[in-house]
């Protein structure tokens, strides 16, 4: 009996140092619903395990070129050669009407240093702004250029922001051929980092898209190597 009536009083002891836990658990907001004071899961491991990055946009798959990341659109095609990368829109099978390029050392490849010097210029939409690129004649690149604005964008100061917090010069031109014919191009540099999104000629069905590839950008690995 004096076995049993230990084991008893054990158990007992056992039991009551497991509700004074769940008091002292309670108390420091340490509940299920995580309504305490307690620390998020970020603050607590950030130190030992790496923040997972965020999952693209629905409808986008990550892409990468010389450590710049951006979301492609799922159903485009992407070329990524040379140092550089495009991104093609179903029914298109060269890099040009319609087409987002991602040029990282974009000032530093060109012979012109574009678009360092010109991104604020009316003709500042291409190193060489010549010839017409629009849907009829971008292929056969034999009509010449008539004129060219610069279009207002969302942002006053010609800004965009990014995924990784940088803001690049946004910038968009109406080009006119000379046969009348009109198209757009879209630009947003940063120029400390030589990171250049170009819309080389844009497919107005697509405005919203181009808005949304450009904001996912994102240089941190690319500045960092």
């Amino acid at each position: 009996m004096s076995g049993t009536s230990g084991s008893v009083r054990s158990s007992a002891a056992a039991a009551g140092a497991a509700v004074a836990a769940l008091v002292l658990l309670t108390a420091c907001g340490g509940g299920s619903d995580g309504s305490g004071g307690g620390p998020e899961p970020e603050s607590s491991y950030s130190a030992v395990v790496a923040a997972a990055e965020p999952p693209p946009a629905e409808g986008f798959t990550p892409v990468e070129v010389e450590g710049v990341k951006i979301n492609a659109p799922k159903n485009w095609s992407v070329d990524n050669t040379g140092g550089t990368l495009c991104m093609r829109p179903p029914g298109q099978d060269g890099c040009g009407y319609g087409a987002i390029q991602v040029l990282p050392h974009v000032a530093k490849n060109d012979p012109n240093k574009w678009p360092s010097k010109q991104y604020d210029a009316a003709n500042g939409w291409a190193s060489k702004p010549d010839t017409c690129r629009s849907l009829t004649t971008a292929a056969a690149g034999d009509v010449g250029i008539s004129g060219a604005e610069k279009v207002p964008v969302d942002d006053p100061q010609g800004l965009a922001q990014h995924a990784d917090g940088l803001k690049s010069h946004h910038r968009v031109w109406e080009v006119t051929c000379e046969n009348d014919d009109t198209f757009e191009v879209r630009l947003w540099f940063l120029p400390q980092s030589d990171v250049a999104v170009y819309v080389w000629s844009a497919d107005a069905q697509y405005s919203t898209l181009y808005d949304e590839v450009a904001a996912s950008m994102d240089v941190t690995a690319y500045n960092d190597r």
